[in-house]
């Protein structure tokens, strides 16, 4: 018996790798760090842009790692534990953590700052331009 998915219909052609990757941020469940994503208003004719808001509280930039790979935004954190110190009560871990955010076609990262334990991450989308094309048809004796 097959798979029913929404992607099945034979009238959606290609779109293999994007149920491949609903997939899997299906099964993440990880809600470290916590974060928000926010819209920001178009201002003087620009794109309008995105923001992604992460708390990183304890992390220093350089324990921080932000790329794009492919349709993928990946924020990476890794934090060493301070073997130096002695601690009577640890409540705070040394923890790491990846958080990916799938990008739509076109989305591009603007920017990355970090500021008083939170890393912003500003997104935009250009316009794109609307093209049509007409396809001759070729006719074969």
């Amino acid at each position: 018996m097959s798979r029913m998915t929404p992607f099945s219909s034979p009238l959606l052609l290609g779109f293999d790798a994007m149920e491949k990757t609903l997939e899997r941020l299906a099964k993440s469940g990880d809600s470290y760090p916590p974060y928000n994503i926010e819209r920001l208003s178009a201002a003087d004719g620009k794109a309008e842009r995105l923001r992604i808001t992460l708390a990183v509280a304890g992390f220093a930039e350089s324990d921080l790692d932000v790329t794009t790979e492919e349709n993928q935004l990946i924020v990476r954190g890794r934090q060493t534990d301070d073997t130096e110190r002695e601690f009577l009560h640890r409540g705070i871990a040394a923890r790491q953590f990846q958080r990916y955010f799938v990008l739509a076609d076109g989305m591009r990262v603007i920017a990355a700052e970090l500021k008083n334990g939170l890393l912003s991450i500003d997104l935009d989308r250009p316009e794109s331009e609307r093209m049509v094309r007409k396809i001759n048809i070729s006719v074969k004796d």
